[in-house]
């Protein structure tokens, strides 16, 4: 192997993307996954939910290089149209037919997509999502990503504790589509 020239290495350092801040877990990660994980938050098994906007949440993982993270794994969880997770620290009373969680295995391009709901805002917080990215089995982030233009944000304390940088990676905004409306999310962990 053959190093860089001594002129291409500051030029390497200069491309270097800046990865997705972490934030925490939350209180409701499940117990145990469900049975039904898939990318279609929409249908647990059989049941399909009705309730809320329905929102394709989409993108893809890289690492600080710009490197498609392949063969990593996204996860995704959230409340139902209520405010209410699948779990027993928030008296397990989500919605059934609404699954919840979600999980996809990238491909070669490092996309991911699921189908899922807007988030809403309960009790203390705004509205989010939580994602989790791990790759042969190790947790690489886990974070959360926000509504942008929602009113609740200024008043959510892990919003608030983001810098400018930190809200624009995290803050996405909601566009309409034909199948339900839409959220890109370019998510950048260090590999």
């Amino acid at each position: 192997m053959t190093a860089a020239p001594g002129w291409l290495t500051p030029a390497l350092a200069q491309t270097s993307l800046r990865p997705t801040p972490s934030q925490t877990e939350g209180p409701f990660y499940p117990v145990s996954l469900p049975a039904d994980r898939d990318f279609d938050l929409l249908r647990n098994g059989q049941v399909a939910y009705g309730q809320g906007q329905v929102a394709w949440i989409e993108g893809t993982v890289t690492d600080t290089r710009g490197v498609p993270l392949g063969g990593g794994v996204v996860e995704i969880w959230q409340c139902d149209h209520n405010g209410r997770y699948h779990h027993p620290g928030d008296g397990d009373r989500a919605d059934p037919a609404f699954q919840g969680f979600g999980q996809v295995t990238l491909g070669r391009d490092g996309r991911y997509r699921f189908r899922t709901i807007r988030p809403v805002a309960y009790s203390g917080r705004t509205p989010h999502i939580h994602v989790k990215v791990r790759l042969d089995g190790q947790d690489l982030l886990t974070t959360q990503m926000y509504v942008d233009g929602d009113p609740h944000n200024e008043r959510d304390f892990l919003w608030r504790r983001l810098n400018a940088e930190g809200r624009a990676a995290l803050t996405r905004r909601f566009r309409a589509g034909a199948d339900g409306q839409r959220a890109d999310f370019p998510i950048v962990v260090q590999a």
